[in-house]
């Protein structure tokens, strides 16, 4: 009968499995701190000296910069992705926008002071220099590179902030990711914006302006934040001052200013998110809730600000029970309870209805249809010039100018009683031709050998004057 004592009796074997796996939870955890840790391998006073170098703006950074708003300008202009990539490469702007989140983060004013009035400096010429190259160009089309940055998204929200922290932490690295950096510079699109806006304000479209300028905004403060978060959490040192009232005051500050920052930033994430969750919900009840049999959704609007969706129909009409129907299911909808739906529909005609009809969604219509059938549009295209150009030839070809020829053939050969003209259409079945073929009688007085003879030269007369390769000419009966 065994005993408490042997209960509790720990075997060496049993002793040695627990030591075995209290060491292989220590390797893993070191394993995934050393993975997953910034401190071993962050140089703190390199990253402080770099970036404050980076602020720098005159001389060479300025020359710089306008010749990379030019770039990017005339790659917007043109709708060439590639030339905007090749301009966000080459653009300093990002230097002023983390030496802000640093000086934040570590209670330097004097390098925040710098990082302030140089990023104000680069705006101001970057939308100056897009104004004036968008008020020369003889291109003031809306091309979709211009378009794309006239209202920031979630998207861009979410790329500022993942790509202010892959800047910040290859910065901190000892011996700086240039890769990294120059991925971010792509990613984060400063410039862009900056040119949409010069671009709004010299076609006077202060919505684009204000829009893009919007855009920027979001994307330089998301990058200073995520600078500011990095530069915390590796506990970069913080500047000291002499005086232990300034130095209050300017911890005081700082942190003022980085509510001031977080705050706003927290509440733009917010709306954001819910202006992109709307969206994908409205778009998902259309797809899925909007059907009915006969009838084809052709096209569908949302607006967040006035909480409606618009939805265009043409086909058969929907009865009212259905619209109801569609109704009760949007207020059974979450995130759309309180949303408007409006159903539009192709056989009504009156009023306000039928000019959207007619308009609008015509004309998106239209331009769907064009753009998903241009190839066969070519092809039929192609295919009628082919033809018209056969009817052509044809035609020219039927065009014989039968009375003065056979006036002329009167003439040149005696005997000649008929002469008429036909086309001949034969197949041996691998192959269908048509043939002109000429016709004549004789006078009996003429000899047999003769009428050979003469049609032969008739032939080839025919074929001069008529200029064609073949024809035939043959005795009538």
């Amino acid at each position: 009968m065994s005993t408490p004592e042997n209960k509790n009796h720990i075997t060496p074997n049993e002793a040695e499995f627990e030591q075995d796996k209290h060491n292989a939870w220590q390797g893993v955890t070191k394993f995934i701190r050393g993975l997953f840790s910034l401190h071993e391998d962050t140089d703190r006073d390199a990253t402080i000296e770099a970036v404050r170098k980076d602020i720098s703006f005159k001389g060479h950074t300025a020359w710089i910069l306008i010749f990379s708003i030019f770039v990017a300008s005339i790659g917007l202009n043109v709708s060439s992705t590639a030339v905007v990539i090749g301009a966000m490469l080459i653009s300093p702007l990002m230097g002023p926008i983390v030496g802000i989140g640093l000086s934040v983060a570590i209670n330097d004013v004097e390098t925040l002071r710098k990082s302030l009035i140089n990023l104000g400096i680069m705006v101001a010429l970057s939308v100056l220099t897009a104004f004036l190259y968008f008020s020369i160009s003889p291109l003031t089309e809306e091309t979709p590179e211009l378009l794309a940055r006239t209202y920031p998204t979630i998207l861009d929200v979410l790329v500022a902030i993942f790509g202010g922290l892959a800047l910040i932490v290859a910065k901190t690295k000892s011996g700086t990711i240039a890769s990294v950096i120059f991925g971010v510079a792509i990613a984060t699109a400063l410039m862009p914006p900056l040119c949409t806006v010069g671009y709004g304000l010299a076609i006077g479209n202060f919505d684009y302006a204000g829009g893009a300028l919007y855009l920027f905004s979001i994307n330089a403060v998301f990058i200073a934040l995520s600078t500011f978060i990095v530069s915390k959490v590796l506990r970069f040192p913080m500047v000291r001052y002499a005086n232990s009232k300034r130095r209050r005051f300017i911890a005081q500050m700082a942190s003022l200013i980085a509510i001031i920052v977080i705050v706003p930033s927290v509440y733009l994430f917010y709306k954001l998110l819910q202006e992109q969750v709307f969206e994908n919900k409205t778009n998902e009840f259309v797809r899925d809730v909007i059907k009915y049999e006969g009838a084809e959704v052709v096209k569908a609007s949302q607006d967040y600000k006035t909480k409606k969706i618009e939805v265009y129909l043409i086909g058969q009409l929907v009865p009212q029970p259905k619209i109801n129907e569609w109704l009760d299911q949007l207020k059974d909808t979450e995130k759309l309870e309180d949303v408007e739906l409006r159903i539009y529909q192709g056989s009504d005609r009156s009023g306000e209805l039928a000019e959207k009809l007619s308009g609008e969604v015509k004309a998106g219509i239209l331009e769907d249809l064009y753009v998903r059938n241009e190839n066969a549009i070519r092809d039929k295209d192609e295919r009628i010039t082919f033809l018209e150009n056969e009817i052509a030839n044809l035609t020219v070809k039927d065009r014989i100018p039968f009375d003065a020829i056979s006036k002329e053939l009167k003439v040149t050969f005696d005997g000649i009683q008929n002469f008429s003209y036909s086309r001949r259409v034969s197949t041996n079945f691998k192959k269908t031709d048509t043939l002109p073929v000429f016709s004549v009688s004789w006078d009996n007085s003429i000899r047999s050998r003769d009428r050979i003879n003469n049609m032969k030269k008739m032939e080839n007369l025919l074929k001069i004057r008529l200029q064609l390769d073949t024809l035939a000419v043959e005795e009538s009966k």
